[in-house]
């Protein structure tokens, strides 16, 4: 083997899967076609799930200044977001590069082998492991691993090779973009609905402007577009000619709605784009994306390190192919909201009256954010099972303070013992150096926060809680479940 996993495509999703395979010890090879970084960004934000899980695994700080934003939107509609049980808000202004150039940092510190101008061209799985061919700097070579995990983007090459079905519809409006300099441009990121279409403009900061405009009636090209159809297009709509500004990079993309119809095909997986392809509507793509890696990394690093329970694989796809289609669902909805002509109105309107209800204005901003995820971990009704870990101020007893968040960076399963139960603690032994033990209570409690009444919680790797006590079933059967046969 050349390694216990292939990662094909650099971007966010590939980066943070091959960081999270790392820290759990798993030889890893990511395989990118593209001999440098394009510098282009079509995402510039980080959604509140994002930041957490970046919080948890300690990567906020690499990204220095972070603007926040207390207000997101759902189809153009303000949402308030300050609602949110997070410490977190959505980020804003972050390229996609910064983003990229981040994880690859962490990613090689961490022990990556990322290659770069390395295109796949075949892939052969067998009962045994995957042989990729590759064609690189140094010609064509094959190399060979355990698994696969195709992160390679909506076009992706892993997909193709490997015969996923990738079903949904085609595109049937298109939207322009392009990031120019130069200019003097008024912006407006929630956009401008004019007669002949919509225009939509943001400060990325050093004097680049984005611009993202639909105009009405304008057909689906086939192959992106340059900066002088987004300057036309532009003048069309607004009456402002930019033509003689600076183009940093222009691109297009339309609607189209795909999700392929399993996540897993033996030992080649998918994850990010490569596996949902949408309208990008607040910004969700990126983050979904980052979002599968970690839902993917430690069970595929279970799985490598020879420990991993029966079917634990396969959750992947139980557990992020439904968040796949309520991706698809609201960015489809979000669509129409936004780029439907006037036709549409009156929905705005209904829409807009009922997001002033708190409760409606929480099932979008969790619905957009990735806090509404609630996965499937067995048996019980504490209302904490399935969901995220939420931020909480810890005491340890030896009265040592740390977090919930803290307590995550290391990337294994988390007992929270909250009430010195010595039982707990003697049962999660057995999985010493799979799941961290931790002995103290909650800082200042609310009577009416997540941790009421919970005496104890057992935390997967990705921040997602699988038993609690009381009313959470078994500790012994979660435990086998999530981490397998004791040692």
């Amino acid at each position: 083997m050349d390694s216990a996993v292939i990662v094909v495509g650099a971007g966010p999703t590939g980066l943070m899967l091959a960081g999270e395979l790392r820290l759990a010890g798993v030889p890893v090879v990511v395989l990118e076609r593209l001999a440098e970084p394009t510098g282009q960004s079509r995402a510039l934000g980080l959604t509140v799930r994002t930041m957490e899980i970046f919080d948890q695994r300690g990567l906020l700080p690499r990204l220095g200044d972070v603007q926040t934003n207390p207000m997101g939107h759902f189809g153009g509609l303000l949402v308030d977001f300050t609602m949110l049980d997070s410490p977190h808000r959505t980020a804003h202004g972050i390229p996609q590069g910064r983003t990229e150039s981040m994880l690859g940092a962490w990613a090689v510190e961490l022990g990556a082998d990322i290659r770069r101008g390395h295109e796949v061209t075949g892939i052969t799985p067998d009962a045994y492991g995957v042989d990729v061919d590759v064609r690189g700097p140094d010609g064509p070579r094959r190399l060979r691993a355990s698994y696969v995990v195709g992160c390679d983007g909506g076009r992706s090459t892993v997909r193709k090779l490997a015969g996923f079905d990738f079903p949904g519809t085609a595109g049937t409006l298109e939207m322009l973009l392009a990031d120019v300099k130069d200019c003097e441009i008024e912006p407006n990121p929630f956009g401008r609905r004019l007669p002949r279409g919509i225009a939509m403009s943001a400060p990325l900061g050093d004097g680049v402007h984005r611009v993202i405009l639909r105009e009405h009636g304008a057909p689906v090209r086939s192959e992106p577009a340059e900066f002088a159809d987004v300057a036309a297009a532009w003048q069309r709509i607004t009456g402002q000619d930019i033509s003689d500004a600076t183009p940093v990079w222009a691109s297009s993309f339309s609607d189209a709605g795909r999700l392929a119809s399993t996540y897993r095909r033996g030992r080649v997986l998918l994850a990010g784009d490569a596996a949902h392809i949408h309208l990008p509507a607040g910004g969700q793509g990126m983050n979904v994306g980052i979002q599968d890696a970690v839902n993917l990394g430690w069970k595929l690093a279970a799985v490598a390190a020879g420990w991993a329970p029966p079917g634990l694989l396969d959750t992947y796809h139980r557990e992020r192919h439904p968040v796949g289609e309520r991706l698809l669902m609201n960015t489809r909805a979000q669509g129409l909201l936004f780029l439907g002509g006037d036709e549409v109105q009156p929905l705005r309107d209904v829409l807009g009256e009922l997001i002033a209800q708190p409760d409606v204005a929480r099932h979008l901003a969790h619905m957009v954010t990735g806090l509404e995820i609630r996965y499937e971990t067995g048996p019980g009704d504490h209302p904490l099972l399935g969901r995220r870990l939420p931020h909480q101020e810890l005491v340890a007893e030896d009265d040592r303070k740390t977090s919930t968040t803290e307590l995550l960076r290391p990337a294994r399963g988390l007992l929270l013992d909250l009430e010195g139960d010595p039982a707990a603690r003697r049962i999660a032994s057995g999985w010493h150096g799979r799941v961290d033990v931790f002995t103290g209570r909650a800082h200042a409690p609310a009577a009416d926060g997540p941790f009421a009444d919970t005496r104890a919680l057992l935390v997967r790797p990705d921040g997602h809680v699988v038993w609690a006590a009381p009313a959470g079933g078994e500790l012994p059967r979660a435990l086998h479940r999530w981490f397998g046969a004791p040692r």
